[in-house]
């Protein structure tokens, strides 16, 4: 008889956590033996329940599900990790990829899916949405540096140049020359406009 497959699942909205805790509890080669609501718990939580599989949403207070994944992949390489977006923003994928997930999938894929992809992933498989793929290659790489990244999330908010470059410890004229360079990059017209087309594509 295999061994049952030990799942943490890492999801903030608490209704969508207990139902895919138990859609897969349904499931008799698979047990939920961890839940967190937040990304910056996941670790601790895969550690201490020595966990198979993480099923990460990308959202999460705390640190995203990609943020999340990366820790864990540096840590605990033995975990095979799920990342789950409601949002099929092709930059997910890529960023996915990069911090080591095994499969991106979107959330609301049906439960006989997840559970065969938490199958796989173990099995050493790497399970991708094939929609989310083919958005992937048609949209092409992040253009924006880390640094531009990094810029542009602060100036979500929207802070002022002097504010950007107290809170990142730059000077002003570098803030305002990563900006405009990351508004170059994305075609636009201000940082407003750079910041919303780089959360659209998942490249924040």
């Amino acid at each position: 008889m295999s061994r049952t497959i030990r799942v943490l699942l890492a999801e903030d909205q608490s209704m969508v956590r207990e139902a895919l805790a138990a859609l897969l509890g349904l499931e008799d080669d698979i047990e939920v033996v961890a839940q967190v609501a937040r990304g910056d718990e996941v670790l601790d939580a895969a550690r201490a329940h020595a966990v198979d599989v993480a099923l990460l949403d990308i959202e999460m207070p705390g640190a995203t599900g990609i943020e999340a994944a990366g820790q864990v992949h540096r840590e605990l390489p033995g975990v095979k990790l799920v990342v789950l977006t409601t949002f099929g923003r092709p930059g997910y994928l890529r960023s996915a990829m990069e911090a080591g997930a095994d499969a991106f999938l979107v959330k609301d894929a049906p439960a006989a899916q997840l559970a065969a992809a938490v199958r796989k992933v173990l099995a050493g498989e790497r399970v991708i949405d094939p929609t989310l793929a083919a958005a992937a290659l048609a949209e092409g790489a992040n253009p924006l540096t880390d640094r531009e990244r990094e810029v542009l999330r602060a100036a979500a908010d929207g802070a002022t140049n002097a504010e950007l470059a107290a809170a990142l410890h730059l000077s002003r004229g570098t803030v305002r020359n990563y900006l405009s360079t990351a508004i170059q990059k994305l075609a636009v017209r201000n940082r407003a406009e750079a910041v919303s087309i780089a959360r659209e594509k998942g490249w924040l």
